[in-house]
């Protein structure tokens, strides 16, 4: 009996040493972080447009707006373009896609432009597999936006 009992220890004891040899010995590389800015960002705001961490892209919140007058177009087509082609050209920066992105929350004043979003939305994938998404209703945004889009995009 007393030789099973000490051949047990043994064996929990080698098995011991090899999981913490095996935890203590992997090196994992430091991630790298960067800001990914476009031309028309403004450096003044305390935030950036996106963040680059390892494979991961984080985008800010975004509004489409016009960067002639700081505010959103008159017309929600436009409104609804400059938004989304603002996104797209940040992920290009990011060496992404639109079917890179992986989460989308998109908060919106009027709940009734749904279908008027996705129409457009839709158009700016090449792949069938979405990202998962959220469509919010809130009372107002900034410069008199109708959409503000934030999202997370992971490189394939």
């Amino acid at each position: 009996m007393n030789g099973r009992v000490l051949s047990f220890v043994a064996v929990l004891a080698a098995g011991g040493f090899f999981v913490a040899h095996g935890a203590f010995s992997q090196s994992t590389a430091p991630a790298t972080r960067r800001a990914i800015s476009l031309p028309d960002d403004n450096p003044q705001l305390p935030f950036s447009g996106a963040i680059l961490a390892g494979n991961t892209l984080y985008l800010s919140g975004r509004i489409g707006l016009d960067p002639k007058t700081g505010k959103a177009p008159a017309e929600i087509d436009d409104e609804i373009k400059l938004l989304l082609d603002h996104v797209k050209a940040t992920l290009t920066a990011a060496g992404m896609t639109m079917d890179d992105l992986v989460y989308v929350q998109v908060a919106c004043t009027d709940l009734a432009l749904y279908d008027k979003f996705n129409a457009a939305y839709r158009s700016y994938f090449t792949s069938k597999e979405f990202p998962a998404r959220e469509f919010i209703g809130v009372a107002s945004l900034l410069r008199g936006g109708h959409f503000e889009m934030q999202a997370i995009a992971v490189k394939h």
